[in-house]
């Protein structure tokens, strides 16, 4: 009998803990069941800044702070030719997309499968973010890279013929 009360208030008290961990909801991009995203996730940091990473309820997503100011997901598609602006971190091209400011949505260009960073500016850098991160995304296969406007138009720097 002690034993079995034991036993309940050992679950009781697993219960009220995990109670106070906050989890984070989110979806689950189409390509998340990718091995390849797992391989990433289980090098995720377990901080980024001063957040602690804090539990998710989706396959390849991950989130630090509470409330979040980092929002992990892997399993993108892999976004084809943008104007956005591109930035490059531990050799992983990333897409800038402001619409949302002063949250961005930092996006892999030329990973498959992509990754999706969506991060509070107001709270952490978006550099502060990338750097944490984008050593662990380098592992995802590399197909393409951001190029420039002259780089991307070959025709732009060939000689003028009259």
């Amino acid at each position: 009998m002690i034993r079995r009360l034991s036993a309940l208030g050992a679950l009781a008290l697993i219960v009220v803990a995990t109670g106070c961990t906050p989890t984070v909801h989110m979806e689950p991009a189409p390509l998340a069941n990718d091995p390849l995203c797992a391989d990433v996730g289980v090098r995720l940091p377990k901080t980024i800044g001063q957040n602690d990473r804090v539990w998710t309820d989706a396959q390849a997503t991950a989130a630090w702070g509470d409330p979040s100011v980092v929002l992990y997901t892997c399993g993108l598609e892999p976004p084809g030719p943008s104007t956005l602006q591109c930035v490059s971190f531990s050799g992983v091209d990333w897409l800038v997309d402001d619409a949302d400011y002063p949250q961005l949505r930092l996006t892999t260009y030329g990973r498959t499968p992509a990754v999706q960073l969506y991060v509070d500016t107001e709270q952490i850098s978006g550099d502060a973010a990338l750097d944490a991160i984008s050593m662990q995304v380098a592992a995802l296969p590399q197909n393409a890279q951001c190029t420039t406007a002259d780089e991307a138009d070959p025709e732009q720097d060939a000689p003028q013929t009259s």
